[in-house]
């Protein structure tokens, strides 16, 4: 099978927008005929819904490292990313589906909850006795925050948490690391999964549910704004409902993962300041990648003149900053991107 054909039935198979799979298998064998003696890498970047912040942030990286055969060089004012890698954001249920593909070599690389990625690395939760998981789990960079939106209907009269009780609630998909952010949250308010109705939708269903007035509330851990939030917003359809209290920071001390954080006011249209949880975004790797590899990724996301892009491509793309790139991941970081942290380090120092 060649590797066109690869793409093909990837495309047809994973992702969920049948146009950019075509544009970027034609785009694939325009660029393997303009430099057939260049060798071509392709990049499969798992991200998340695309009504959420992973599919755009996980585009926008890939934008960074793809180095395209026969463009102009980085010093002339050509792509500054890695050559012949062609990167490309696919879409996933989240981030246990992408630390599930990257374990299993059906994507390359992915975004991920820390919270998850660490779960992960020891084995527990959903990840539980997962070996592959404990040894070859590595992180090339801590990307940025994403907070806990609890997304309530309007004519739901939902005040509180504890008003959860008895309503229709989506907790998203098994596979997400929404998931399993809302079931200790649900369960630091002492709310079972009795005590409620559960919907299973992703955020796109979640959001035609609520319109349809067959859904309550739901939770989504995004990075502001999150379109999905953003649309129902506009509409006046929706609320956001804050995460305080005792429970709160007892979720937080049991879980160090959860951090404060304020959605400010005004991120979406007619809603005020929403205090609220969060956990950071990962870019999530096998340590079975080549040292080489993952280093001239690595150079290739903070190579300076990427700035522009990562401040003009999306919100949360300016929080992404190399000062905070090795926050909470510790040992986890994999060997070709602590190569290039080590160098940048050297050079500081020198």
């Amino acid at each position: 099978m060649t590797e066109k054909t690869r793409q093909e039935k990837g495309c047809r198979r994973r992702s969920v927008i049948g146009i950019f799979c075509l544009s970027f298998i034609l785009g694939m064998s325009a660029l393997t005929a303009l430099a057939p003696a260049q060798s071509v890498t392709f990049f499969r970047i798992g991200t998340g819904s695309t009504s959420g912040t992973y599919f755009p942030i996980g585009t926008l990286i890939g934008t960074t490292i793809t180095g395209p055969p026969g463009s102009r060089s980085c010093e002339d004012g050509g792509s500054c990313g890695v050559p012949g890698l062609i990167a490309a954001a696919q879409t996933t249920r989240g981030s246990v589906a992408n630390i599930k593909g990257v374990l299993s070599g059906n994507l390359e690389t992915g975004l991920a909850q820390s919270d998850i990625v660490h779960a992960a690395a020891k084995g527990q939760g959903v990840f539980k006795g997962n070996k592959q998981a404990q040894k070859d789990l590595r992180v090339i960079a801590n990307l940025y925050p994403e907070n806990v939106h609890l997304v309530v209907r309007k004519a739901a009269n939902i005040k509180t948490v504890a008003d959860l009780k008895g309503k229709r609630i989506s907790i998203d998909l098994s596979g997400s690391g929404t998931r399993e952010n809302a079931k200790a949250i649900l369960s630091a308010y002492k709310i079972g999964e009795k005590d409620y109705i559960p919907v299973t939708a992703n955020p796109d269903k979640s959001i035609r549910f609520l319109q349809e007035n067959k859904l309550d509330a739901f939770f989504f851990v995004a990075g502001y704004p999150a379109t999905a939030v953003a649309e129902l917003a506009s509409n006046g359809l929706v609320d956001l409902l804050p995460i305080t209290g005792k429970e709160a920071q007892d979720l937080i001390q049991a879980h160090p993962f959860f951090s404060t954080s304020d959605i400010p006011a005004g991120t979406y249209t007619g809603i005020g300041e929403v205090e609220t949880l969060a956990v950071s975004t990962q870019w999530i790797v096998s340590a079975k990648m080549e040292d080489d590899l993952v280093y001239a990724i690595t150079r290739a996301l903070w190579h300076p003149r990427n700035r522009v892009l990562l401040d003009g491509g999306h919100a949360k793309g300016r929080l992404i900053r190399l000062e905070t790139a090795l926050e909470g991941v510790g040992d986890l970081l994999h060997s070709g991107a602590r190569r290039f942290y080590m160098e940048i380090r050297s050079e500081e120092d020198g």
